[in-house]
């Protein structure tokens, strides 16, 4: 069973306006450093091997599989960790994959796209859902579908909240390939700025860091607006829209 507890009254404004906040909290200040650095590493980007290059959709859609099998096995013998663990534990693997250049970059990344999903998952499960469920499998990978941390984001791309597609084997394949082009940008730009031994330890470090607080926040907002879908009785596309109107307002400030 993948829904959540049903609870008691829920302010569904107030809600909203958490989440919203959350949402934008998640493209604050580490998300524009990124950026920054993303900036850069996209002149490195025609550095990197051609075999790297050409095949790095290929080569996240084999890691995004992978993360699905390796997260949901490990969820029996390792329990979720709290976000600071996961930030800690990614950003230490981070520095070591860059310490080595672009060879132990290629060997951390599928690491840190398994740990990301763990970390996905724990948000679903802290929300109150089953990670097992494959609706719930369905909605982790559609978070790295996500405005990702080395892309601007301007609070109105919610693709990853789209209508759930026919839960079967063969639609996840497709969800998988149609998320990976777009998170192969970021894992490719995350790749070049790690290219650099040494050197390549602090920005793996960092884009490690900030990744994985991007998408533990995303996930957080997503579930929990599915969340409140069901608890407070109303149609989830009213929920998004409420959600969106919230987005393009400004910030309030508190």
């Amino acid at each position: 069973m993948d829904d959540v507890t049903i609870v008691g009254p829920v302010d569904a404004d107030a809600e909203l306006d958490r989440l919203a906040a959350r949402y934008r909290k998640a493209g604050g200040l580490g998300i524009q450093v990124l950026n920054m650095v993303g900036g850069q590493a996209e002149n490195l980007l025609e550095k990197l091997p051609d075999s790297v290059s050409e095949n790095l959709v290929g080569a996240t859609e084999k890691a995004l599989h992978a993360a699905m099998k390796a997260a949901a096995s490990s969820r029996g013998a390792v329990p979720d960790q709290k976000a600071w663990v996961n930030t800690a534990v990614a950003t230490a693997m981070g520095a070591a994959g860059g310490f080595a250049g672009l060879p132990g970059a290629l060997v951390e990344l599928p690491a840190t796209t398994t740990l990301l999903m763990r970390s996905i998952q724990g948000a679903a499960h802290e929300n109150g859902f089953d990670p097992s469920a494959r609706s719930v499998e369905f909605d982790c990978v559609r978070v790295f579908n996500s405005a990702g941390p080395l892309e601007k984001d301007d609070g109105a791309d919610f693709a990853f909240f789209a209508t759930r597609m026919t839960l079967t084997g063969p639609a996840m394949h497709k969800l998988i390939a149609a998320v990976a082009p777009r998170l192969a940008t970021a894992l490719g730009q995350k790749l070049a700025a790690q290219s650099v031994p040494v050197l390549g330890a602090v920005a793996g470090a960092t884009t490690n860091m900030v990744y994985t607080r991007y998408y533990q926040e995303v996930a957080h907002v997503h579930f929990g607006l599915r969340r409140l879908a069901i608890n407070a009785d109303i149609p989830p596309a009213q929920v998004l829209e409420q959600f969106r109107k919230r987005m393009q307002q400004p910030a309030r400030r508190s």
